[in-house]
């Protein structure tokens, strides 16, 4: 149980349940290959079966950690920096974003969009999921769309999502990990019957690094 003192801090995002940060290799979407900060906050409540991070889900697990430190540390790395989850827009952005850019940083987010956009981005990375679907805000400003393909019916759902993000978001089509054999022949074949789309692979995992 928190204390009030510290609740109120996370309410108004000047402490984040923080799960992990690390310096690595950017390894899917359009920034693949290049490097950034990943700052991973915990609580999600999307809930995706094939969730490669579970462990972000209860946020009660990670100390809320002051958003200066957060930046200081971040700041030690890289000019770009990648705010990740479980859910970062279940909390509120501003602050962090607002201290990330004081540092001249470039700042991306990578979301299911569940929940409304706060925050200051230099890219919008909107992975939607079927459950939980984004909010008017995300679809709007996204940079990116990147939907998981873990079934034939997924395709139907990316062009469904295809129909609602605003028209200037590049679009990708990522196999899901455990079935990347089975989906990346289709992805392939479906992105060279419909060139609008990319294919997204999840590259770090081959490269096995975080």
């Amino acid at each position: 149980m928190l204390s009030k003192e510290i609740q109120l801090e996370v309410n108004k995002g000047a402490m984040l349940p923080l799960m992990e940060e690390f310096y690595t290799i950017q390894g899917e979407g359009f920034h693949t290959g290049t490097a950034a900060y990943f700052i991973r906050i915990g609580g999600c409540d999307v809930g995706c079966h094939w969730c490669d991070v579970k462990e972000s889900w209860n946020a009660a697990l990670h100390p809320p950690t002051g958003i200066d430190l957060i930046v200081e540390n971040a700041n030690k790395y890289a000019d770009t920096v990648v705010v990740t989850g479980g859910e970062p827009l279940m909390w509120d952005m501003t602050l962090l974003t607002q201290k990330l850019k004081e540092q001249k940083l470039k700042v991306h987010i990578e979301t299911s969009g569940a929940y409304p956009l706060s925050g200051t981005w230099d890219w919008i990375c909107l992975s939607p999921k079927k459950n939980k679907l984004p909010t008017e805000t995300v679809y709007d400003n996204a940079h990116e769309l990147k939907v998981i393909i873990y079934n034939k019916h997924d395709f139907v759902f990316a062009e469904e999502q295809a129909e609602k993000v605003n028209p200037n978001a590049i679009l990708f089509l990522q196999p899901e990990w455990s079935k990347k054999e089975e989906m990346t022949p289709l992805i392939v074949d479906y992105v060279m019957k419909n060139p609008k789309w990319r294919v997204s692979l999840q590259t770090h995992k081959y490269l096995n690094i975080p």
